[in-house]
């Protein structure tokens, strides 16, 4: 496993914005490490602000979809665009979220053959559609998803993590972002 945290520079934590500093350490308190997304993003301070609050915005925003559901969408989908980074790091969340051990790696390597409800899985179909063909999607992925109990507010709560999460996936892979060692072995 490499060193290197990213191919762009890291600032040290003491030369970063105080409000990002701080964000850090409130992560380290709470995780023991600061992931390694975090270092590597901190080197554009708009950048992070921004990224970040779309971030909360989507995964700690209430509503229908579980933080495990939200979970699952990140790690089915980026597994799809090989970002090692987010389904390890996602992947660790996942199962502490879901309490389960073995759920995330199912929906990385194939969510269809997952132990997961039908509600979930038509939830991830349309994950994946956005993910990798989203100018398919059309008004008959609504009315599926309508079937198993989503309203509008869930379909662009999906729609928008897979897509926020396509953007990560392609920053991580671009700057060689590896995951920290830590997230393997979380709640396993």
């Amino acid at each position: 496993m490499q060193d290197q945290i990213s191919r762009h520079p890291v600032p040290k934590l003491s030369e970063m914005p105080e409000d990002i500093r701080t964000r850090l350490e409130a992560v380290q308190e709470k995780a023991g490490f600061i992931p390694n997304i975090f270092l590597a993003l901190a080197h554009r301070p708009d950048e992070f602000r921004a990224f970040f609050a779309y971030h909360d915005a989507l995964m700690e925003r209430p509503g229908n979809l579980t933080i495990a559901e939200r979970e699952m969408i990140v790690v089915t989908t980026s597994a799809a665009n090989e970002c090692q980074y987010c389904v390890i790091a996602h992947g660790a969340i996942l199962r502490i979220r879901a309490k389960d051990p073995l759920i995330a790696d199912q929906v990385a390597v194939n969510y269809r053959k997952a132990s997961i409800t039908p509600r979930q899985r038509a939830m991830l179909d349309f994950a994946m559609k956005v993910s990798q063909r989203a100018q398919e999607v059309e008004a008959e992925d609504y009315a599926v998803l309508h079937e198993h109990g989503f309203s509008d507010d869930d379909i662009w709560d999906i729609g928008a993590i897979s897509s926020f999460f396509g953007l990560s996936n392609r920053l991580v892979n671009m700057a060689s972002i590896p995951p920290n060692r830590e997230f393997y072995a979380m709640a396993r």
